[in-house]
């Protein structure tokens, strides 16, 4: 009987609306997680971490002790009780280094040593010419290793504090002037209004060839979709090798025969090809972005190994997905570790800036883990309080979690004889199955 022509089966409603819902959804589901995840950082900001130093020493004036930096500091933290955006944490300079050379906070106000003697010196009768008092200053402290978006972020927030302390030091100012009844210019009112310079600076500088604090994301999203892409070649291949698909060279088609192999089986061929897949592909991502595009990257070893690691636990849980879902396994893949972990990474946007639903997929998702893993081997010295730890143990528990889950359903569908191609009557001895069944354990 002749087949009937291809164009028949775009009459199929079957196909449209098949194809039609799966490309619906898709569409929806990234365009919501995406841009929801983005769309008012600012609206969304709770609670982002920023370092406040006061290092001033106090300076005798009026035949009194002024500490003006503790002033400073309290009317900060006043600001804060109903500003919930900035969690303004207030620590020595020592301490608010080691924070920022660690991404625990995205950035620093400092108070220097000198600031109430620079201060009261301004108040002070004229000096001499030529010899006008240093002015004061207040240093506001970025980290692009943090996250670009945060450390802007925490610099207007610790910039807009220090141009508020600024404003009501000068009122004080312009006050005691006008108590000594003391005739100033114009400029020197100016100057008096607004006395504090603010400093904008790097508080861990990070190498030209660090993509502005966001190498570290890009890795990790190629170490991501490394293992993802390593699982669908994985799947095809030992599919093909088993004489479940065939193979096309142009115009030509290969199938070999069919080797009927339990689905335990074939997951266990499945995760081993893809842990020497991950040794490759690893190596390669290394080579490729350090040797051949110069990225700033130290601890090579341990690179190394967590980028094969995370090619593996990346490939192994989608394999598991696949065996567990079949072909809908391979869209719910590229939700879990795409889709939703994009933009719960915490990478662009900090999860302080996100909306409740992400950072709670945060704390699962594992990108967010392996970028914050980057982000150690790559700016912080491997530092384990950095997120290293946490991303290795990540990695230990989601390759658990994916063995004993694809095994045990694999073995549930082995022992309920729901075999992906049933045997024959020449082969088994036995009437082989109705078509329907068979279509239904495909």
């Amino acid at each position: 009987m002749p087949h009937p022509p291809s164009r028949s089966v775009l009459r199929r409603p079957q196909l449209w609306i098949g194809t039609g819902l799966i490309a619906a959804v898709v569409s929806m589901l990234f365009a919501l997680l995406y841009v929801g995840g983005n769309v008012n950082p600012r609206g969304n900001l709770r609670d982002l971490p920023v370092a406040l130093v006061n290092a001033d020493a106090g300076a005798d004036a009026g035949g009194r002790h002024v500490a003006l930096g503790e002033q400073v500091v309290a009317g900060i933290r006043k600001a804060a009780e109903n500003d919930k955006s900035i969690d303004w944490q207030v620590v020595s300079r020592e301490e608010a280094d080691k924070r920022l050379g660690s991404g625990k906070v995205f950035g620093a106000l400092v108070i220097p040593q000198d600031f109430s003697a620079t201060v009261t010196a301004l108040g002070a009768p004229q000096p001499p010419q030529g010899k006008q008092p240093a002015p004061p200053t207040l240093s506001v402290l970025t980290n692009q290793s943090a996250g670009s978006i945060g450390s802007s972020m925490s610099s207007q927030a610790a910039q807009k504090a220090a141009h508020a302390a600024s404003a009501q030091i000068g009122q004080e100012l312009l006050k005691q002037a006008a108590a000594q009844k003391a005739q100033l210019p114009p400029a020197a009112q100016l100057k008096l209004a607004d006395p504090v310079t603010v400093t904008v600076g790097d508080g861990h500088p990070l190498g030209a060839r660090s993509a502005m604090g966001l190498s570290a994301f890009y890795y990790a999203l190629v170490l991501v979709v490394c293992g993802m892409l390593g699982a669908n070649l994985v799947n095809s291949q030992v599919d093909t090798a088993l004489g479940y698909l065939h193979t096309d060279f142009g115009p030509f088609r290969k199938r070999e025969p069919v080797q009927h192999t339990s689905r335990v089986r074939t997951l266990a061929i499945g995760m081993t090809l893809m842990l020497g897949l991950s040794l490759v592909m690893g190596s390669l991502v290394e080579a490729a972005t350090v040797g051949i595009l110069d990225m700033d990257a130290s601890h090579l070893g341990h690179l190394w190994l967590y980028s094969v690691a995370t090619i593996a636990v990346v490939g192994i849980g989608s394999l598991a997905l696949f065996a567990a879902f079949g072909t809908p396994g391979m869209l719910l893949a590229t939700v879990v570790f795409v889709a939703m972990a994009v933009p719960s990474s915490g990478a662009t946007v900090p999860l302080q800036a996100l909306p409740g639903f992400f950072r709670g997929l945060s704390e699962f998702e594992p990108l967010r883990q392996i970028t914050e893993g980057m982000r150690s081997l790559l700016y912080y010295g491997a530092q384990a309080d950095a997120g290293l730890t946490r991303a290795w143990t990540s990695l230990g528990v989601a390759l658990v979690a994916a063995l004993a889950f694809g095994f045990a359903v694999t073995a549930f569908y082995d022992r309920r004889g729901l075999h992906r191609i049933p045997r024959t009557e020449t082969e088994t001895g036995t009437p082989a199955a109705p078509a329907a069944a068979e279509s239904a354990t495909a």
